[in-house]
């Protein structure tokens, strides 16, 4: 039963870190706490879902498809509308970010209605059987999926030109322009990629949970826990987080039930703000 409940930490903890990476991102590079976080999760799910529906189009496949349009918007709305207030207080930020997330939402309702709604593959009920613990292969795919996508942007951020100017503008902004870093689309590209990685996020919750218009609030908070619980300022930091969520999730609700989950969730958060502010692996100012 251990193996199982494990296992099971272990899957959830891959999908929480993949979704807590595009909000690290954009966090720690733009100094914006993106709200709307959870809408893009949700975008990129019902991306999935009519490719899905109408096209019969595999969610494993079509989360390509998913990513580079959601990354498109994510750049077009940093480019026009945060990017006016990308030097304003940390509170103005915010606001602007949950009225982008109030307007997403109440276009989602508007043109989706709020039926609950699921993407069921053919394979969704396959099972593999490891040390007599059972995996659900979607889970399974889920994980996989989620690793490789951590990996690439690992490989992005440390490998390229792209990802040296992006770490640039985080550590020292003029320093950054005066090497011939363009700031502001740098900023747009950071911020499309952050909503792209969202996206990702959304097509496996897609595929394994059921999905709604107002299903994103709840994971702008999960992701906001696991960013604040791995440190901002390392690109572990939300895999780590992830990780350590998941597993502490899967074991409290094993022995308190599911109806406790996010007090296990909110619990770990204050513990880490009172005796680890920046986070298990974040770095100090």
């Amino acid at each position: 039963m251990l193996t199982q409940i494990l296992i099971n930490g272990i899957l959830k903890g891959g999908l929480y870190a993949l979704m807590a990476m595009g909000m690290s991102l954009i966090w720690g590079v733009m100094n914006i706490i993106n709200i709307a976080h959870g809408s893009f999760i949700m975008l990129g799910a019902y991306t999935t879902y009519w490719f899905f529906t109408l096209y019969g189009m595999d969610p494993f496949v079509s989360v390509l498809l998913s990513m580079a349009l959601i990354f498109f918007l994510g750049f077009f709305i940093q480019k026009y509308i945060i990017n006016f207030v990308i030097g304003a207080s940390l509170f103005i930020t915010l606001l602007l970010a949950f009225g982008i997330e109030i307007l997403i939402n109440n276009l989602a309702l508007l043109f989706w209605t709020a039926d609950v709604r699921s993407v069921q593959v053919t394979y969704g009920g396959a099972n593999i059987e490891i040390l007599g613990a059972v995996i659900p292969t979607v889970r399974l795919f889920a994980f996989l999926l989620a690793i490789a996508v951590s990996v690439i942007l690992f490989i992005i951020m440390n490998k390229t030109w792209l990802g040296r100017a992006i770490r640039s503008t985080a550590q020292d902004l003029e320093a950054a322009r005066l090497n011939g870093v363009n700031v502001g689309k740098i900023y747009s590209i950071t911020f499309g990629i952050g909503t792209a990685v969202a996206a990702a996020a959304g097509t496996l919750w897609a595929v394994i949970f059921p999905i709604s218009p107002t299903m994103g609030g709840h994971l702008t908070l999960k992701s906001f826990v696991v960013t604040i619980i791995g440190g901002l300022g390392t690109m572990m930091g939300p895999l780590v987080g992830g990780l350590s969520l998941g597993i502490v999730e899967s074991l409290g609700t094993n022995w308190f039930g599911s109806t406790f989950e996010n007090l296990i969730s909110f619990t770990i958060l204050v513990l880490v703000l009172i005796f680890k502010p920046n986070g298990i692996l974040g770095k100090k100012e």
